[in-house]
């Protein structure tokens, strides 16, 4: 058996787990991991300029893979700095190990230097978390923790290392699991017979069927078998805000996203809908609106490995518990033994029904070619793109345009925070993308408040040469905030308006990038060619919008799912 320190197993551990590359920022309490992980080469370390920003570049890392993102943060304000991008991955269920360094073991509750209870600050927030007491223990609880992270329903773990168990003055045995068995731990993967065979003859039964897809589509990696199944029920797709990209956005059978700035035809099949068959989608409040008026006609078919998650906002009339790629391949095998051929003339109603609302255009927008449009940004960018780049972006009116307006052909393509909106999260999250696939396209489609909670990270992409490229749709305020304000309270605009802005395009130069400003839209397309030629360097467009623009559609707050306003004027 190897005999090793506690820091060599750390980094040891975390070779044997599959890591290749850590996201952190070095203190005392991880010094000697720190000098462990200088001794060899296996496993790659981005050194950050704050720890927030490893955890959300671990985040990005992790959406885009579908591997768990590493962080390796110091104790104290090192792991207090990450309670955002854990807080961000948990909502959002994405796999994250977050190794924090602790005191040492005997001034643990002392309030020594640099001391947090990081296992009880991020306990709300975290799938499982370890505090290593012994030095032997660090690779089973590494193991655990990266089976834990990335399987079930994905989360974050903490594991917190003392720093007397990682001295590499002391030698101890080193014996990594080679299997995981956990009794308290044991997923549901398949769905129950019975209740399969309850969903598809709903199914088959129905006359205005939807499916639902959300992020946990993604996550188990079911994007092929959805296909295979809406086009065998030719049944009409429509994801949310996280599933975006779980089914193709140019699929004719897609109606975009729904929910709170969902499209016309997406809302409206919700509601009018007579079974819905929801694939790893959790009804939150940005889909449901009103959950007293959700969908009223419809049979609710709920797929999900999360039991926890089933009915827990709106009721389930046939629950399935299981990840969603197991549950679709049985009910395509349930399928099989069933004559579906008349799907399509059962449900040619509902798609004339749906043809004549999606001929009401509901993202069409006015440009008086004077003012740049946040859309045609975001047309501009899917054009220049081809459609195949990562996009990540950060909470706000950019999110909405750019969800709305980049058709997402693949999974794992749309990098964003759903659950928690946070701030902050695109650039590191869009660096984490360029670190798991150096030779794709990494876009961060951002806002003037967004950019700046992180931007001291152009500082990591020049060091790691990671050629993003940022646009930035600057109205010199903060504009979901703003549209509120507009909305609800009359105009009155308290301190959302940005007064003070810096030239974000000197500031990227003075970074060491490439700074592009667009006034006009006449400068639009020559400035996306220059944008998207420079290969290998990060380029930031500051794109400067017409500040009023406003996100439509948008649901009316306590209605129904289609009630909704489609402009500033009109609304259904």
């Amino acid at each position: 058996m190897k005999t090793m320190s506690g820091a060599a197993m750390v980094v040891e551990a975390l070779k044997d787990a599959g890591v290749s590359h850590v996201f952190g920022y070095p203190g005392g309490a991880v010094l000697d991991i720190y000098d462990a992980l200088f001794a060899q080469d296996a496993v790659k370390h981005i050194l950050v300029r704050h720890e927030q920003a490893a955890a959300h570049m671990a985040d990005g890392y992790a959406r885009s893979t579908g591997k768990t993102g590493t962080v390796l943060v110091t104790s104290g304000p090192g792991a207090t700095n990450t309670i955002t991008g854990i807080a961000t991955a948990y909502m959002d269920s994405i796999p994250m190990v977050v190794l924090s360094g602790q005191v040492p073991s005997m001034h643990i509750g002392e309030d020594a230097f640099q001391e947090t209870d990081m296992v009880g600050c991020s306990r709300p927030i975290v799938k499982h978390s370890f505090l290593v007491k012994r030095t032997i223990d660090i690779p089973d609880a590494i193991a655990k923790a990266y089976y834990i992270a990335n399987t079930g329903r994905p989360g974050p773990v903490v594991v917190d290392l003392p720093k007397d168990l990682v001295n590499i003055q002391e030698q101890h045995p080193y014996n990594y699991p080679q299997s995981i068995s956990m009794r308290s731990y044991n997923p549901t993967l398949k769905g129950h017979k019975k209740q399969i065979k309850k969903a598809v003859e709903t199914l088959c039964d129905s006359q205005r069927p939807v499916l639902y897809v959300g992020g946990g589509a993604i996550a188990a990696n079911a994007a092929e078998t959805v296909i295979e199944l809406a086009e065998r029920l030719h049944a009409p797709v429509t994801c949310t805000l996280m599933g975006l990209g779980a089914f193709p956005g140019q699929h004719p059978q897609s109606l975009g996203m729904l929910g709170m700035h969902g499209t016309l035809e997406a809302n409206k099949a919700m509601h009018n809908a007579d079974c819905i068959l929801a694939l790893g989608a959790r009804f939150d409040d940005r889909v449901t609106n009103n959950v007293a008026k959700f969908c009223p006609h419809a049979t609710i078919i709920h797929v999900d490995i999360d039991p926890a998650s089933i009915s827990k906002t709106v009721n389930a009339h046939i629950p399935v518990v299981g990840s969603v790629d197991k549950v679709v391949e049985q009910i395509l095998d349930a399928l099989k033994t069933l004559t579906t051929d008349s799907q399509h003339e059962k449900r040619a109603d509902w798609w004339r029904q749906i043809e004549q609302w999606r001929g009401r255009q509901c993202l069409q927008y006015q440009s008086d070619g004077e003012q740049i449009k946040p859309q045609q940004v975001v047309e501009s960018v899917y054009r220049h793109t081809q459609g195949k780049a990562f996009v990540s972006s950060d909470v706000g009116q950019h999110q909405m345009f750019a969800a709305l307006y980049y058709k997402f052909a693949q999974p794992r393509q749309w990098i964003n925070s759903g659950g928690l909106g946070t701030m902050g999260f695109g650039l590191p999250a869009a660096m984490g993308v360029q670190v798991a696939h150096p030779d794709a396209t990494s876009i961060v489609i951002t806002g003037d408040g967004s950019i700046q909670m992180n931007i001291q990270e152009l500082s990591t992409c020049l060091q790691y040469n990671l050629p993003i490229k940022i646009i930035s749709l600057n109205n010199r305020a903060l504009g979901m905030v703003r549209q509120w304000q507009d909305m609800i309270y009359k105009g009155r605009h308290s301190h959302s308006y940005m007064e003070s802005m810096p030239d974000f395009a000197k500031l990227a130069e003075a970074y060491g990038h490439v700074g592009i400003r667009v006034d006009h839209p006449d400068q639009l397309e020559a400035a996306m060619e220059k944008c998207f030629s420079l290969k290998d360097r990060l380029v930031f467009m500051d794109v400067r919008i017409d500040q009023n623009e406003h996100v439509y559609p948008m649901q009316i707050k306590f209605g129904a799912m289609d009630d909704m306003r489609l402009s500033k004027m009109e609304r259904t």
